[in-house]
Order: C-alpha cells, then structure tokens, then sequence
C-alpha cells in the first residue's frame, strides 16, 4: 500500500460540497482549504478502453446513441453550467425552509401504473444546477417533464418561495420507489441528488455511504473538480423488469454519458456503463467512487465522551485482487489527511463495507449504523492497470462525509480522448464474497501498559490486537499457525496468535515501535504450512 499523511501545519485539500441527503438527519460533506500532499506512485501504462463501436449500443437503441453523441460533442466544446434560471431565493433559502417543501406522492410519476415510482426533489438550496429530467414510454417517445409547484406543498417556513418557479425550473433529483418488502408499500431503494451522487439501499438497509458518477482530482492541491449530473432519462419499466435511467454528466474537464440498470431486491444490484469524453486533461481520474463517514469505532485510540461505543457509516474497504488475494483495510479518522492506495491490474473486486453489523456495537436507535449497507464494485470493463485510492480527512462530527474512495486508472486521461467504463454495483450486508478464508471481525489498539503500571518500554509504543473468524470447516490448531507480519517505519515486538471465544476467532497480537514520527503501514496475515489461510490486514497508523 501506498501511504501519503500530511505533516502538523500543512492544510486540507477540498474534499467535497455540501450535498444534503434525503434522510431525516442531514449531512454535510467535508469542504476543506487546498494543501500539499505528498505525491503517490505510479506504476506502468496499460491500455485503457476508449469509446468505440465494441461498446457503443446497438442502433435500435437511439435514445442512448443520441446521449452518447451529445456528450461527445459537449467535450469539443467549452464548459457551461445552466442554472435553469433559478430565482436567488431558491438558491439562499436555509436547510429548514428546505425540508419545509414536500413532495406529493400522489404526484408520483407512473403512480397507480407501475410497480416503480418516481418522487422528485425541489430546486434551490444546495441544488442550484438543477437537472432536466425526460420521461421514455413504452413507445420509446421522448417526454420532457416540466417543473410543476403543484408537486410539492409549501409548509411554514417555505410558504414565501411558492410560485418563484416556472416549468423551466428542472429539479435537484429524484427518488425511486419499489415493494421490495411487500406489495402494499413501495419503498425507496435508490435517490439521485446532487453532483453526480446516488445511494443504494437493500431490503433491510438504510440509508448510509453515497456512490458517485465520477471523482476528478480528489486530494490534490489545486482543489477538487465536482462534475454533476444535468439530464435525466427515465425509462419506463417492463413488469418485472428492473428500471433503467440514462444521465448526461458534465465537469470542466469531462463530458459523459451514464447507462444505470438498476434491480431492487434483497441486495440492490445496479448495472453501470459509462462513456466518458475529456475536453481538457485530467489530472486524476476517480472511477466508481465512494463517499462516507468514519467518526470513531473499535480501532479508535481517541474517543469523544458519548454513549455510543462506534459511530460510521462504513468501517473498512475490501479489495480482491486479479490473483485472488483479499486484502482489508479498516478506515480511521486520521489525526491529519491521509492518502492510500492499493495498486493493481484488473482486480476481481472492490468496497467500501460495513462489516459490523451488530447493534450493540452503536446503540443508536435514531441513525442505525447498524443497518447500513456496504457497496461492492464487480468490475467489467475500464479497470485495467491502476490503484483504489483511500481518502481519510479528520473530522470531529458525524454529520461530515469524511472517507472517499475510488479506482484511479494509470494511464492519463488526456484532452481529445475518450473512457469506457463498465461495472456493477451491489449493496450488501457485512461481506460481499462467500467465506473461505478466515476474515478480520475486529481491530483494537491501546497502550502496551497495564492501568496502574509505571510506564515503561519504548517511547511511543502501541499494542494492536486484530481479531479473525474462522470459515466454517477450518480445524486448525493454533499451535500449526504462524503470523507474516510488516510494518513499516516501525519495529514489531512480542508478536503471537492464539485462538479465542471458544477456538471460534484466532486473535494477532504485537507491538508497534514507530521509528519517528512517520506514518506505520502495517500488513498482516496468517499462514498454515506455507499457505495464506486469512485475508490481509492492512492498516495504517499515525504516531503521535
């Protein structure tokens, strides 16, 4: 893994907008000042997927060809954002004049119809680039859906911005809705709203970690690029059938168009395709990101005084490398900006995961952490050569999206030049993959020193414990089992494994000596005769 951590005194880079999200309680994604950060590697160039007749859709889908071609054209052209001719007083309303103007579902697209409904979001607020959205029928004829107030009932502390809209308006974005539970009630599984992000829920979800169209330079100096979804196609579904939405995106740098098929269910699984054109060289291009929030949890050595033992959305990312190894590297709210990544050619799979999924480990009956989902990126086409980065900026409040990640293709995404990109995207409950191996169920840290003891020993020193399940069927005695371990700008003592909780968990135990003051990377896994009968733990730690 590749480990960029800023120094004391160094700034934050931008890490993202305000974005509000359409639960109950609103969260705010961390926006920082630019900074310096220390420059990762890069491994060789391989071929990336250009636009091609290969990808592009069949002529008997015209809708989806007309998209492509207007994204394509949009990047031989200057950049322009179109605000829809939003009154400012939409755009400066507050976040309570906002939650006061309510959809009608009665006013539900295909409502009575179709087993999917469509509920949208007021412009204004946060969302002052509304987005157009046109209707697709079962004739494939092409609707424009005007903005209509009468969607929407205007409450108290929003009854002053009725009527400062017309049909030209656009909306924020929109929700979609599906019995997945049962017949008489459709639930939401999946929201479009603001920039480029979409969540996913499944059956027994709600709403957690967000996923993005696009990232473009996440972490770098200069700031961060945010490009935003502007037109929506909404096709009408078969039924039985999953629903499909085609998107126009738009940045300074990249023009693009979106293909999602979504299928709700127990896991919601979301087909995605993407035809991506630059008009001006990228210098990071973030596919198929990520964003969430860790405050604190089990690995936490800093806690703040509250009742709750965790507090995250997600608490680690997965990745399945080309060769099959599985590598897993819980998150933390690092004491300066942290920079990661794990490098790769054609990974089977990656995510950011919500492994623990016991509610006692939270005791928040309001946010549920316990019930929030995992995303799992299957990827098809577009994921050769490259590195999931990891993004980790400090925060103190849970209201703060402060995880990102992403996979950052090698080669440069250069002006002129075109990106396909094809994956699927699943919500899923503690781990996506089947168990083989023995998996990381815990991660603890503290002082090497018993309370009431006189300090001694190193300066600096850490005790880490990392606790793995056994896969059903694995009997193997502890005493055959032996620890390959590496860190990093750091010396490791008094490492052992021995089994616990009834021969159910193995537990790793050591001692961290930092060298200095230089962020520890630290690998870990557990071999039986020669072969790796655990997924890696790899983790990152800031001395002090």
């Amino acid at each position: 893994m590749l480990t960029s951590a800023m120094q004391p005194g160094d700034k934050l880079p931008t890490a993202g907008r305000p974005v509000a999200k359409p639960f109950s309680r609103m969260r705010r994604i961390s926006s920082f000042l630019t900074a310096i950060v220390g420059t990762l590697l890069y491994v060789a160039h391989a071929g990336a997927v250009q636009v091609d007749d290969a990808n592009l859709p069949a002529e008997s889908k015209p809708i989806l060809r007309s998209v492509i071609a207007d994204a394509r054209a949009s990047a031989e052209a200057d950049y322009i954002t179109d605000d829809h001719d939003l009154n400012p007083k939409l755009k400066s309303m507050d976040y309570q004049a906002y939650r006061a103007i309510r959809f009608d579902a009665q006013r539900s697209l295909w409502h009575d119809e179709n087993d999917y409904e469509i509920q949208f979001f007021h412009p204004g607020f946060l969302y002052t680039l509304p987005v157009t959205v046109v209707t697709v029928g079962s004739d494939n004829a092409e609707t424009v859906l005007p903005f209509d107030s009468g969607m929407f009932r205007y409450d108290t502390n929003a009854e002053h911005l009725a009527g400062l809209t017309d049909e030209h308006s656009g909306f924020a974005g929109f929700r979609i809705h599906y019995p997945i539970k049962n017949q008489q009630y459709k639930d939401e599984f999946a929201v479009f709203l603001g920039a480029s992000y979409f969540r996913l829920v499944g059956m027994n979800h709600v709403y957690g970690l967000s996923a993005r169209g696009l990232a473009i330079d996440t972490g770098l100096p200069e700031g961060e690029e945010f490009p935003h979804f502007t037109k929506f196609w909404l096709i009408e579904p078969e039924e039985g059938g999953p629903i499909t939405v085609y998107a126009r995106l738009e940045s300074p740098s990249v023009a693009g168009a979106y293909k999602f098929v979504i299928q709700p269910g127990s896991d919601t699984q979301m087909q995605v395709k993407s035809w991506l054109f630059a008009r001006e060289d990228v210098r990071k291009l973030g596919v198929a990101p990520f964003t969430s929030m860790f405050l604190y949890g089990e690995n936490s050595a800093l806690r703040p005084d509250d009742y709750r033992p965790e507090v995250h959305d997600s608490d680690g990312v997965l990745m399945v490398t080309r060769s099959g190894e599985q590598v897993w590297r819980p998150l933390t709210n690092p004491q300066r900006l942290q920079i990661t990544s794990l490098s790769d050619d054609s990974p089977q799979g990656f995510g950011m995961l919500q492994r623990d999924v016991d509610f006692a480990s939270y005791l928040d009956a309001e946010a549920n952490y316990h019930l929030r989902p995992g995303l799992w990126v299957s990827p098809k086409a577009g994921f050769e050569q490259g590195r999931l980065e990891v993004v980790e900026i400090p925060t103190n409040s849970e209201t703060n999206d402060n995880i990102v990640a992403y996979w950052v293709p090698s080669e440069p995404f250069s002006a002129g030049q075109s990106r396909y990109f094809e994956y699927t995207l699943t919500t899923v409950e503690r781990n996506p993959l089947p168990v083989a191996l023995a998996t990381v169920v815990r991660t603890t840290q503290g002082s090497t020193q018993l309370p009431g003891e006189k300090a001694k020993g190193e300066a600096g020193a850490r005790r880490f414990v990392v606790d793995y399940i056994k896969p059903q069927g694995m009997d193997i005695s502890a005493d055959a089992l032996n620890l390959t371990l590496n860190a990093s700008n750091a010396i490791v003592q008094q490492a052992r494994l021995y089994p616990v909780d009834g021969d159910r968990q193995l537990r790793a135990t050591f001692v961290v000596v930092p060298k200095g003051k230089e962020t520890v990377d630290m690998r870990l896994y557990i071999n039986h005769q020669e072969h790796q009968i655990s997924e890696v733990w790899n983790y990152v730690y800031q001395p002090k």
